[in-house]
């Protein structure tokens, strides 16, 4: 197998050996290494890879990527909301176009292939079309999207949900805590068309758009665990989330005030977050699709000490499902055990404004699609879940036929320990290439 690709180098490959059944295409190869290298070391930040959303760096990984699409013939340009769209025009461009790609932003010390993936296997893909004088029916366009991540703003899909007309005035509103500016004005920056934006409307019409077509690195575990280089996903889940809530009791000496006076906020929270657990549990023990975090958690560092009885804490709270009915039931159980806990530890709970991702159910069609094409080349077509969220998810709540292939990656995501295969990620673009080939001929 091929070398496996790291956040920062290139190490042994993945032991999954996938040269009896395919063989990845050494244009592919040599696009997607150069390609990844150089947005590593353009947006590296010493420790993984820094491209936050609506930043300089997010704007640099996108000159690169458009730099080589020109020089791969392709026409570019950048969109009202400052994504940069590669574009092979069709045969009959007056139908409505196939669309892929994914985002190219990142959380701070990150990794370098969520996201990147996706736009990498997409710039392939038509690379690859144009390099074999194929003419598409219809015209296929691949986005570098602005601002899928939630680590600046506390909102995602911040680049895809502008191309709908969903940011609302309190979104452009959230202020990154680093700079102080608030969305729009770090939009406005980069060159997003603000008034379009801050009236609501489609900076992309739905019904010129086919299909969204996304490749992404798993960000869980599974397909590791199943010894499989790609799957094809069928959901993506919702989430309901704060970015800041306060449970805010009585500070106090430690050694003065008894259990039975006090207004612990540490004490409280951990009932809180045990009972959260309990209910999550019995929720999986019936069947029921759901996970839950606080990511964030803490008392403040400027008043905080051994002998003090903390006074307030600060956590973030997040559940996630492809279930709607289920996200809502689990955030009522939240609310009130909130008010249990308040009320049995004379404490209050605070919260900031409540943000939402609606889960997404990908295209029966396009699911039945890629797997014959994953089949056809001797690869496995599991079907799994998506855990976290996608710009995809955006796409198919809007209206558009929509799906995903996942490609192997160890180590989880959102870390600079990213690690996928190269010769998994080669089996994902045949995957996808196959795919829109059959679609737009």
């Amino acid at each position: 197998a091929g070398p496996r690709l790291a956040g920062s180098r290139i190490v042994t490959a993945h032991p999954a050996d996938l040269s009896n059944v395919f063989s990845g295409d050494e244009g592919d190869r040599v696009l997607s290494e150069a390609l990844f290298d150089a947005l590593r070391e353009a947006t590296g930040d010493g420790v993984g890879i820094t491209r936050e959303a609506y930043s300089e760096r997010e704007s640099l990984a996108l000159d690169l990527v458009e730099a080589k699409a020109r020089e791969l013939g392709l026409a570019t340009e950048r969109d009202a909301g400052a994504n940069l769209v590669m574009t092979l025009e069709g045969a009959e461009p007056e139908l409505p176009f196939l669309a892929c790609g994914s985002h190219l932003d990142s959380v701070p010390q990150g990794g370098n292939f969520d996201g990147a993936a996706g736009v990498i296997a997409g710039l392939a893909i038509i690379a690859r079309f144009k390099e074999e004088g194929f003419v598409p029916r219809r015209t296929i366009k691949v986005y570098a999207l602005r601002g899928e991540e939630s680590a600046r703003f506390g909102k995602a899909y911040m680049g895809s949900s502008a191309l709908f007309g969903k940011l609302t005035a309190a979104d452009l509103a959230v202020r990154d805590h680093a700079t102080g500016r608030n969305l729009a004005q770090c939009m406005a920056d980069i060159g997003v068309d603000m008034a379009r934006v801050e009236k609501g409307e489609p900076l992309l019409d739905p019904a010129t758009v086919a299909a969204w077509i996304e490749l992404h690195i798993e960000q869980g575990p599974v397909l590791v665990a199943r010894d499989l280089p790609v799957g094809i996903v069928t959901g993506i889940r919702g989430n309901v989330r704060h970015r800041s809530v306060e449970c805010i009791g009585e500070a106090g000496h430690s050694g003065a005030v008894p259990r039975w006076l006090r207004r612990d906020a540490v004490f409280a929270t951990a009932e809180l977050i045990t009972h959260l657990d309990r209910h999550w549990r019995t929720l999986l023990e019936r069947g029921r699709d759901v996970v839950v975090t606080a990511g964030v958690l803490g008392t403040d560092p400027q008043e905080h000490a051994i002998a003090r009885i903390p006074g307030k804490v600060s956590f973030s709270f997040e559940v996630r499902s492809q279930n709607r009915e289920t996200l809502e039931a689990f955030y009522d159980l939240f609310l009130s055990e909130c008010g249990l806990v308040g009320e049995e530890r004379g404490v209050a709970f605070s919260f900031d404004r409540r943000l939402e991702s609606a889960p997404a159910v990908m295209d029966a069609g396009w699911i039945a699609r890629l797997k014959a094409a994953a089949r056809g080349l001797g690869l496995p077509d599991e079907e799994i879940p998506s855990g976290a969220g996608h710009d995809a998810a955006v796409f198919a709540n809007a209206g558009i036929p929509s799906a995903m292939i996942f490609v192997r990656n160890e180590h989880g995501s959102h870390n600079p320990r990213e690690a996928m295969a190269i010769d998994d990620f080669l089996a994902g673009i045949a995957v996808m290439r196959a795919a829109i080939r059959e679609a737009v001929q």
